[in-house]
């Protein structure tokens, strides 16, 4: 019996958790904008928001990756969500932008817990040959909590603009509660041990040393994928909103329809593509594929066809996240956590980078955004190719 199936009951609570979490996220996608209008909040300041997020994931990420590798997986994961319930529910109680950014700084803190233990789980109850999947598995929970969120989100925000908010600290309140009563250890107290023997490194210690890891062109294809999708993101509500004048549910709409196919894909034959093509080449077509259709954003004007370009470009993101999440697990298979937690850092720092850019882009043009977006996922496309060609030379001589 493969380790896959010995471990499915696991992984299928883990798959249940994140969702919860993940739906919680994406029910305040549809009314930010909304929200921004009634807290007479600018672009600029909606970026520096998801970016104090960010910051704090940044900050956290790595040293929770090290914990999770020496504490255990489950108390950093239900410590994650309750620190993102409480951060939700200030979030939707608060009108100052002060306490709107100490809401924001929690939640990084929550996700930088969470994030590198979900994926060190995920690695421990598998095996190589299987890796792909599980990070499918857990990569399409994560994306159907964003498809359904925005949809509930629209609709709450009905009955008020802060109700979603304190919809998702439910959500990850309940989440929390789950993973503490049921949820098993994946890390054995053997191997934890050894972890609390291992050297503890600095955060600027670790990033500055990660262009030595054999995996740093994943870390740096890592940041750019995430600086493009948080750039898009950020502002997407916000575009179609003064371009168009879509209402909270047609962007609900619209997220909900691009994100659907990531999770079929993900559940369904992610697997199968990354073992019959391999990581490389996924990871290349998917930034090539998300570069062009970002770009393209900008040049339709109906309905249908801003729903058909989403609908690809989420396809694409949705693909390569957990391919590359599935590259670096392999080549560090002692140190599950380490790898989750630069991995998480370096999305933290696209994330920051992101909707900062695309904030102050936006304020001066609302198309500025998605032009640099689509250059800079360009421009990884590029240095992966060339990466991969180099080593393909190398091994040839």
């Amino acid at each position: 019996m493969t380790l896959l199936l010995r471990n499915r009951g696991a992984l299928l609570l883990l798959m249940f958790n994140i969702f919860l979490v993940f739906t919680g996220i994406g029910l305040v996608v549809p009314i930010m904008p909304t929200y921004m209008r009634e807290l007479h909040i600018s672009g600029s300041m909606v970026g520096m928001l998801v970016a104090a997020f960010s910051l704090t994931q940044l900050l956290f990420s790595p040293v929770a990756g090290r914990l999770s590798d020496s504490w255990g997986r489950k108390k950093m994961i239900v410590s994650g969500m309750i620190v993102f319930a409480l951060s939700e529910v200030l979030f939707g109680a608060v009108s100052s932008t002060y306490l709107l950014f100490i809401a924001r700084f929690l939640g990084g803190i929550g996700a930088a817990l969470i994030f590198p233990s979900v994926m060190a789980y995920t690695a421990d109850v598998t095996s190589n040959e299987e890796r792909a999947k599980g990070m499918g598995y857990i990569t399409a929970a994560i994306t159907t909590g964003f498809i359904i969120g925005p949809g509930i989100g629209g609709i709450l925000a009905e009955y008020g603009i802060r109700v979603p908010f304190f919809a998702a600290g439910i959500a990850g309140g309940i989440a929390a509660i789950i993973t503490a009563l049921i949820l098993p250890e994946s890390l054995s107290a053997d191997k934890r041990k050894v972890s609390k023997t291992v050297a503890r490194e600095s955060l600027t210690t670790q990033l500055l040393r990660s262009y030595k890891e054999p995996f740093f062109l994943s870390l740096v294809i890592v940041f750019v994928a995430s600086f493009g999708l948080a750039n898009y993101e950020t502002v997407f509500g916000l575009f179609v909103d003064q371009k168009f004048g879509f209402t909270p549910k047609d962007i609900a709409y619209i997220i909900t329809f691009g994100s659907i196919s990531g999770a079929v894909v993900q559940a369904t034959i992610f697997g199968w593509i990354l073992n019959r093509f391999g990581e490389k080449k996924v990871i290349s077509s998917s930034l090539v594929i998300s570069s062009v259709f970002i770009f393209l954003t900008l040049f339709v004007h109906k309905y249908w066809l801003i729903v058909v370009v989403t609908f690809i470009v989420f396809l694409a993101m949705d693909v390569l996240r957990p391919a590359i999440s599935t590259q670096m697990s392999k080549v560090a298979p002692d140190q599950q956590g380490y790898v989750a937690g630069l991995n998480s850092a370096f999305t933290s720092l696209g994330n920051i980078a992101g909707p900062i850019v695309a904030g102050f882009l936006f304020d001066i043009d609302i198309n500025y955004p998605y032009v640099s977006a689509a250059i800079v996922l360009m421009l990884c496309y590029g240095l992966s190719v060339m990466a991969r060609r180099s080593r393909l030379s190398e091994s040839a001589g």
